[in-house]
């Protein structure tokens, strides 16, 4: 076992460095060079079931197109020459995942409905995926959806999804729920294995001219990791001995890394800084953590995870509260004195 040695979802990692989903993940051929520049474990892309049901409505129209305009036409269907379905694609890919990398294969479901979920749980598992990750991305725009009734859909998906499949489950969730740590907990209690802090939500950009929404991605930037950092030293003493948790977002060295293991979690995934500097990148974070270990005098990252996390207080609402004043009074404006008011 290695210095950087850590599990995650029941898996043995060389490193907490995983790549997760995104464009350096989405085929065989690139997730192999992800594996030998260092990456532990991958996430593939999601398979989305809307993009599923689409291409099947789609089929059906053209078979129906037609079919009732002449006697003749009612038994006959054009020849479709064979062609695999976005489903049939996503699980031969992970099937050939499998045969190709030596490291874990971990896969990704966003669905729409809950028997959706739960079914294609099944045929990731029978493609051979060593772990899924549910990724819920939802934003809740329904005046008429209470955010009890948001939180309880999350918890039913889990739950079915659970139910169908004996894979390790991670859950890709968002920061926007009520109450979160209290959600975080349902989840873990309705099966979910760890849990993946966070999903970022992707915000449209409008051309001003032809009046157009355009999508635009954004890639993360380290700032981002404050905010899983805050919840994953909340929810390490919640999920300690019941869930693993991942970072994501904002990690782009192995410095941010440290901090991740620091707070409590067992992985940090990264995407945007190998787009930034290319799959080598990997390396150079194992390097940076490397040499972080060394300069602070921890052997493994076991000894360091956690020890910053929520679990050293008595009383973690004070400590929040404590460092929330700590944040207001830590700034300094430019060219001004030294001295200034205090806040109240």
């Amino acid at each position: 076992m290695s210095r950087l040695t850590t599990r995650y979802l029941g898996l043995e990692l060389r490193t907490p460095l995983v790549a997760s989903a995104g464009p350096y993940t989405r085929t065989p051929e690139s997730a192999l060079r992800l594996q030998e520049a260092g990456a532990s474990a991958i996430v593939m892309p999601s398979l989305f079931e809307e993009e599923v049901a689409r291409e099947q409505d789609e089929l059906s129209r053209a078979l129906d197109q037609g079919s009732e305009s002449f006697a003749e036409a009612l038994n006959y269907f054009p020849a479709l020459a064979a062609a695999e379905s976005t489903a049939e694609r996503y699980l031969a890919s992970v099937a050939e995942m499998k045969q190709r990398l030596d490291i874990p294969v971990i896969a990704s479901l966003n669905g729409t409905s809950p028997g959706g979920w739960a079914y294609f749980a099944g045929e990731i598992e029978q493609a051979g995926a060593d772990a899924l990750e549910l990724n819920l991305y939802r934003i809740a725009a329904d005046p008429a959806q209470t955010g009890a009734a948001v939180e309880e859909r999350d918890v039913e998906v889990v739950r079915r999804v659970r139910q169908a499949t004996r894979l390790p489950l991670a859950v890709k969730i968002s920061p926007a729920y009520s109450a979160l740590a209290n959600h975080a907990v349902r989840l873990i209690e309705a099966g979910a294995d760890g849990l993946v802090l966070f999903n970022r939500f992707y915000q449209p950009d409008i051309d001003p001219d032809s009046r157009e929404v355009i999508p635009k991605v954004s890639l993360s930037e380290p700032w981002e990791l404050r905010l899983p950092l805050r919840w994953l030293a909340i929810l390490r003493p919640l999920s300690a001995g019941r869930a693993c948790l991942a970072a994501s977002s904002g990690v782009a060295s192995g410095v941010d890394v440290a901090k991740a293991l620091l707070v409590g979690a067992d992985v940090a995934m990264t995407t945007s800084a190998l787009l930034r500097h290319g799959r080598e990148h990997l390396a150079t974070m194992e390097r940076e953590l490397m040499a972080w270990l060394d300069a602070n005098e921890y052997f493994t990252v076991e000894e360091l995870r956690g020890s910053v996390s929520y679990a050293a207080s008595d009383n973690p609402a004070a400590f929040e509260r404590a460092n929330y004043l700590r944040v207001l009074r830590s700034w300094n404006p430019p060219n001004e004195l030294t001295t200034r008011p205090q806040l109240p």
